[in-house]
């Protein structure tokens, strides 16, 4: 079984203490949340961990490459993995987060990271979800946000299409429900900002591709800014 665990997470820059300031106290239930899905994914025991997020391209990325926090304020580098002379800075923020995530286990698992186009179709982000899990035991880190239009102060403003959105996707990764995830409309999740979609297909497509039965579990689903932020965990079931 080449995929044993997956976690899902959303990846607002506010979850680095040091990022959200006096303002870090608000996002403690969510960064907890973070942290137990990552705990659950290590109990999984896997040869290795991939983290997959949306970015401007679709690209991998090896493990002494990082990602900067500098664009949100603090002078500070978070590593993939490993630190030389190969590594460049170039992972897009949802990677950063989550090596960030990865990083607060202590674990010294390898782990590559692999970013889908936010305009990649749902066939393709499945394709490349069979892809990523053909040969080892590994585990999957998802980072992805949910929409982005959750009321007036939204980044994106209000719409009321939103909410049965976050919520659709909410059942989907509680459920484990490949079919529904992949059924996500690019078009609409553009629309609404969310980031997470074309991850959350890859994610699909990874357990599509291992087969067998999994069960789902959603821990985190808030919108405190706006931004919809859920944490979820799959297991073989």
């Amino acid at each position: 079984m080449p995929l044993v665990a997956a976690a899902v997470c959303p990846h607002p820059p506010l979850l680095v203490p040091e990022v959200a300031g006096a303002a870090a106290g608000e996002l403690d239930d969510l960064r907890a949340a973070c942290e137990a899905a990552v705990a659950r994914l290590l109990a999984a025991e896997p040869e290795g961990i991939l983290l997959v997020g949306g970015g401007p391209a679709t690209e991998s990325f090896g493990a002494a490459d990082y990602g900067s926090l500098r664009p949100y304020g603090v002078d500070r580098y978070v590593r993939l993995w490993k630190t030389n002379c190969a590594g460049s800075d170039r992972l897009p923020l949802s990677l950063t987060i989550g090596a960030w995530l990865v990083g607060r286990s202590g674990t010294g698992l390898p782990r590559l990271a692999y970013a889908v186009a936010a305009d990649a179709s749902p066939a393709e982000c499945a394709r490349r979800g069979a892809e990523l899990v053909a040969d080892d035991r590994v585990a999957l880190l998802v980072l992805g946000d949910g929409s982005a239009c959750r009321g007036t102060k939204a980044p994106g403003y209000d719409d009321p299409r939103a909410q049965a959105y976050d919520e659709g996707v909410a059942r989907a990764l509680a459920d484990a429900d490949a079919d529904a995830l992949l059924g996500l409309d690019p078009g609409l999740s553009a629309e609404l900002r969310a980031a997470g979609r074309a991850p959350w297909q890859v994610l699909a497509g990874a357990a599509r591709a291992t087969g067998g039965d999994w069960r789902g579990e959603l821990t985190h689903h808030e919108a405190p800014y706006g931004v919809a932020y859920l944490v979820a965990t799959w297991a073989p079931a």
